[in-house]
């Protein structure tokens, strides 16, 4: 399979206000795998932003009033229509990512979930009767959309990460202005297409293309109209947009970095873990912000594990996400490449030893060779900063305690990874791990029925689950006085 180029999917205009735009300018999104242009799309401006929240806000005028039953019908056409063009949407997160074929389909289904999840969960957003202190009195508790959201998105995951924020903001009566991430637009605009065919009236959803984010985003942020942003990325970035966000007190989502720590103890089935630990790190090859980061592996089985999982990583198979039988394809651009190779280096200077990988991969290009680190130490880069690429480093430990405390060693705190046969000691370390998500004997965790985020510098407020529709829900307490009984 290849990218359909005619496709009524791939567009290469913006979306506001129910109508399909063009720009003054324009840029292109380019495929990783070979650097070839896909079709280029609008470079919006600032003044586009007002725009397209004036659509917004005309929008929510009605939107926020039509009732969940009739809000979740449309949602359910829209999530039919993406399992009805799998393939094709597919193919584009494929040409714009780098992900594998069959990673892309897996995204897409992922994504669809949180449509057809919310769909329903926005008809109980329930609200309350309190009992009230005098007898003359009753008092109400309802649930209101907080109004126009701002979202903007990541690459790593261009469908997906869409889906998990518009889906609860419309499902709540909400209206969403999108920008997605500059290298990764057209799964989003695809989104729309979609949306529209479903009959989402015009102005819910509305999305801006630019190559421009920093611009974007003060326009979100500072808009007054705007009363929620929801956001994924890094946590520097999304430092900047708290504070921008802080001038108008605006409701924030932030799902940010992680360092996710992937623990294995001596008494784990070592075979599992390394599948686990296969599937946690080298997940849409190692970009993703709940891929294991540190692999600690206590020292009654390092030995065990470290072989066994170099062997697994030999067999991963790198190139074109269009290929068959591809395990991983290139990192998404060459500043990532240039960050992996810095890791790299640092670990070798202090003593890390590469048994696997440790270089660009011989397809050249945004392709990385994956890599195992072992001897990994904690004054190495790779134990705080978040890789975001194909390495694996491998550190060893004596003890619980001693775990615990390396794990929690960093100003994340996302999702962690343990495995351990132990009863009491599963309870023990997921109590004791200041993470947002822990995860025991499994290597993945993203559902749409859990909540998704973090501790610490990892974020605010989480997405998917029945906690999901509430940040995007107003609390309103009505006194109702003179009752006469």
């Amino acid at each position: 399979m290849t990218l359909n180029y005619q496709s009524v999917l791939l567009k290469g205009q913006a979306y506001i206000g129910g109508k399909w735009r063009s720009g003054n300018a324009y840029y292109p999104v380019l495929n990783p795998a070979n650097g070839e242009e896909i079709i280029k799309v609008p470079d919006l401006e600032a003044k586009d932003v007002n725009i397209a929240v004036n659509a917004a806000e005309q929008a929510l005028k009605s939107w926020g009033k039509v009732p969940a039953k009739e809000r979740a019908a449309l949602m359910k056409r829209w999530h039919q229509l993406i399992l009805n063009n799998l393939d094709e949407l597919a193919g584009i997160i494929t040409a714009e990512q780098g992900k594998p074929l069959a990673a892309a389909k897996d995204e897409i289904l992922y994504g669809a979930s949180f449509i057809e999840w919310f769909a329903e969960e926005g008809k109980r957003a329930y609200g309350d009767i309190i009992p009230a202190a005098k007898s003359s009195q009753r008092i109400l508790v309802s649930k209101e959309p907080v109004g126009v959201v701002g979202a903007i998105t990541p690459w790593n995951f261009p469908n997906a990460m869409v889906a998990r924020k518009v889906a609860p903001a419309l499902a709540a009566g909400c209206t969403v202005v999108l920008k997605p991430a500059e290298d990764t637009p057209l799964s989003a605009l695809a989104m729309a297409v979609l949306a529209e065919q479903a009959g989402l009236p015009a102005g819910v959803f509305n999305i801006i293309t630019t190559a421009c984010p920093a611009d974007i985003g003060v326009a979100l942020t500072q808009h007054s109209v705007v009363r929620k942003l929801s956001f994924t990325g890094s946590t520097a970035t999304g430092k900047i947009l708290l504070r921008q966000c802080s001038e108008t007190v605006k409701k924030v989502s932030m799902e940010l970095g992680g360092n996710a720590p992937f623990i294995v103890f001596d008494d784990a089935c070592i075979d599992r873990a390394v599948e686990g630990a296969i599937a946690a790190k080298f997940r849409n090859t190692g970009q993703a912000c709940i891929c294991a980061n540190r692999i600690f592996v206590q020292e009654g089985c390092y030995d065990e594990f470290l072989e066994k999982f170099t062997k697994a990583v030999s067999i991963l198979k790198v190139g074109s996400g269009f290929d068959e039988g591809i395990d991983l394809g290139p990192l998404i651009n060459q500043s990532a490449i240039d960050k992996i190779d810095a890791l790299v280096n640092d670990a070798k200077s202090k003593h890390g030893i590469i048994l696997k990988g440790g270089k660009s991969h011989a397809l050249g290009g945004l392709f990385y060779s994956p890599t195992v680190i072992g001897n990994a130490s904690i004054d190495m880069r790779c134990f705080q900063e978040e890789i975001f690429g194909p390495i694996a480093p491998i550190f060893r430990f004596k003890d619980e305690k001693e775990v615990i405390a390396m794990a929690n060693d960093t100003k994340y705190g996302l999702a962690a990874y343990f495995y351990a046969n132990d009863l009491a000691r599963a309870f023990r370390v997921a109590e004791a791990l200041e993470y947002g998500m822990v995860a025991i004997n499994e290597g993945s965790l993203s559902m749409e029925t859990a909540p998704f985020g973090g501790y610490k510098e990892s974020g605010i407020g989480r997405e998917g689950s029945k906690y999901g529709l509430d940040d995007y829900l107003e609390i309103k307490y009505i006194l109702l006085g003179g009752i006469e009984v």
